[in-house]
């Protein structure tokens, strides 16, 4: 089937190769503008661009798709189909009546819940045991058409927002490819969404990392897996910035009986333990603000982390 692809951050590259290694003829790929980044502020293309231009496949990169020019360059591409992920653009009515098998969505959830930019994070925030991948008819809604597909994929108790992405990333190339055939002969029965199960997540602010001690381990400990690897969860040690990257809840009364939210109970060689509101969060992997990421008995050596000690302040 000829197709456009729209996608631009990484977890939209599975899918891209997997629909060129399927044998399907990529008319184009519309990504994001390249922007500026990190210190020298140099401009860096899309992880979708730099697939695309490895394949030699055209890229477009409109700041807004809505135009009238970019709506023109688009039906001039006679594409059968165009897919979506994670495109970072609403696309508008005159888009979506372009193709003649319209345009699909690859979201990583089991909709209607978790619809919105940043359903991989907040399914294991919000603690689910499973999500999926589901291959949607887009309509004017946000994530709000048809089913055509879906996939469920379980979430590990040590589950991290990168792990979970990578795997719903594979499930998701797997999925269109799957789809893409059926879709052409006419195989697959479009499901409506139930609305009155249907839920919304926003997209991920830095501000949501800063770990709060007054809750309980359990949520802290979703934090910190569900952030991995963007925002990061975080606190302060000594007012610097402290990244937790590992951790564990430990379900057991506090070692110095009414101790404050946020004081570390225990250390120990490869941890120290913080009290929360419910429980002791194990921590074994952090951060400090300037420095690379390391394990606490390394943190341990040049940092000191004594029974007493108030982190958040």
């Amino acid at each position: 089937m000829k197709l456009v692809f729209m996608g631009t951050p990484d977890f939209a590259v599975g899918a891209l190769e997997a629909i060129v290694a399927a044998g399907h003829e990529v008319a184009a790929v519309v990504t994001q503008p390249d922007k500026p980044k990190g210190r020298g502020k140099e401009m860096q293309m899309t992880p979708v661009k730099a697939c695309a231009l490895k394949h030699g496949i055209p890229v477009l990169q409109p700041k807004k798709v809505r135009e009238p020019e970019e709506i023109e360059k688009l039906a001039q591409l006679g594409a059968d189909i165009f897919v979506v992920a994670a495109f970072g653009q609403l696309l508008p009515e005159e888009i979506l009546r372009i193709p003649k098998f319209g345009c699909v969505n690859i979201h990583a959830s089991l909709l209607p819940k978790y619809r919105g930019a940043a359903p991989i994070q907040w399914v294991i925030l919000n603690g689910e045991k499973e999500t999926g991948i589901t291959i949607m008819q887009m309509d004017r809604g946000l994530d709000t058409g048809d089913m055509l597909l879906k996939r469920t994929v379980p979430i590990g108790e040590k589950e991290t927002g990168e792990s979970l992405h990578d795997k719903l990333c594979q499930a998701g190339a797997e999925l269109i490819v799957e789809a893409l055939p059926k879709i052409e002969r006419g195989e697959l029965v479009p499901e409506k969404q139930k609305e009155e199960q249907a839920s919304y997540v926003g997209m991920l602010k830095k501000s949501l990392g800063r770990i709060d001690w007054t809750r309980d381990a359990v949520s802290i400990d979703r934090l910190v897996r569900g952030l991995n690897s963007w925002p990061s969860a975080y606190t302060y040690y000594h007012n610097k910035g402290l990244k937790i990257w590992e951790s564990e809840p430990i379900k057991e009364k506090s070692c110095a009986g009414e101790t404050r939210a946020g004081i570390v109970e225990k250390v120990e060689k490869d941890a120290f333990y913080v009290r929360t509101g419910d429980g002791l969060l194990k921590v074994t992997q952090v951060q400090l603000e300037g420095k690379k990421r390391m394990p606490v008995k390394d943190f341990l050596l040049g940092y000191p982390v004594e029974e007493g000690l108030a982190l958040g302040d």
